[in-house]
C-alpha cells in the first residue's frame, strides 16, 4: 500500500517537473528572442506566438501593479504551499493517481507563473516594443522581487471576423480593433496546465470532489 502511495507521489512530481521545464524554457526563449508585441506564425493564422507580459493571473485576468501585484504573488505562494501539502497528504491516504495528476497540473501551473513573478523582474532587463530583453543584465533587472511580470505567448485566433462582416453580432463581441476574435486571450503553458487540471478534475474526478 505504501509503495503505491510513493509511486503516485513520485509521478505527481514528474508531472510538475515536466510542466515547469517546458513552461520556463518557452518563456525564457520568448523573453530573450522576441520584442514585446512581436508575433511569430506557428500554424497559419490560427496559432501564433505573440509576446505580451501581464501583472495578473491566468490569461491576464485581475491585472495590476504595486500592492495588488505583491498581494497576488503572495497569494500564489500560499496556494502552492497548500496544494503541495494536499498532494502529500492525499498520497499517504492511497488516493488514486488520477486525483494527484489533476492537482499536480494545477500546482505546476501556479508554480510556473510564480517563478515569473518572483524572479523575472530581477534577472531580466525590460522588454519593449523595440528591444529584446537580456538575461542577467549588467544594470540589474526591471523590477524588484515578487514584482516580475508573467510572460504570455500562446495565441489562437481561430476565428477573426471584422465588424463590417458580422454586423448582426452585438457590439460587446468586438474588441477595440473592431474584430470578433475567438480565442482572444493570450496565455502560457502554466495557464494551460491550470485550466486543463481544473477541467480534468471537474469532468473525470467529480466523484472524488463530491466526497470532499
Amino acid at each position: 500500500m505504501k509503495k503505491n502511495n510513493n509511486r503516485g507521489l513520485f509521478w505527481s512530481f514528474v508531472v510538475m517537473f515536466v510542466v515547469l521545464l517546458l513552461d520556463q524554457v518557452l518563456k525564457i526563449w520568448v523573453k530573450t528572442n522576441m520584442s514585446l508585441g512581436q508575433e511569430i506564425p506557428v500554424i497559419g493564422k490560427w496559432f501564433k506566438l505573440l509576446f505580451i507580459e501581464n501583472n495578473g493571473m491566468a490569461f491576464g485576468w485581475f491585472g495590476g501593479g504595486g500592492f495588488l501585484k505583491l498581494a497576488l504573488s503572495l497569494f500564489r505562494i500560499v496556494a502552492i504551499v497548500v496544494l503541495l501539502i494536499v498532494i502529500f497528504r492525499l498520497s499517504k491516504r492511497n488516493t488514486k493517481f488520477g486525483v494527484l495528476f489533476g492537482l499536480a497540473l494545477i500546482t505546476a501551473g501556479a508554480m510556473g507563473n510564480i517563478i515569473d513573478s518572483v524572479f523575472y523582474g530581477r534577472i531580466f532587463s525590460e522588454s519593449t516594443f523595440a528591444q529584446i530583453a537580456t538575461l542577467f543584465p549588467d544594470g540589474g533587472g526591471y523590477a524588484g522581487w515578487l514584482h516580475g511580470r508573467v510572460v504570455d505567448m500562446l495565441y489562437f485566433p481561430i476565428i477573426d471576423v471584422a465588424k463590417e462582416n458580422a454586423s448582426w453580432l452585438p457590439n460587446f463581441f468586438f474588441g477595440p480593433d473592431g474584430h470578433f476574435i475567438f480565442f482572444r486571450p493570450i496565455f502560457n503553458l502554466a495557464d494551460a496546465a491550470i485550466t486543463i487540471g481544473v477541467f480534468y478534475m471537474l469532468i473525470f474526478q467529480w466523484k472524488w470532489l463530491k466526497n470532499l
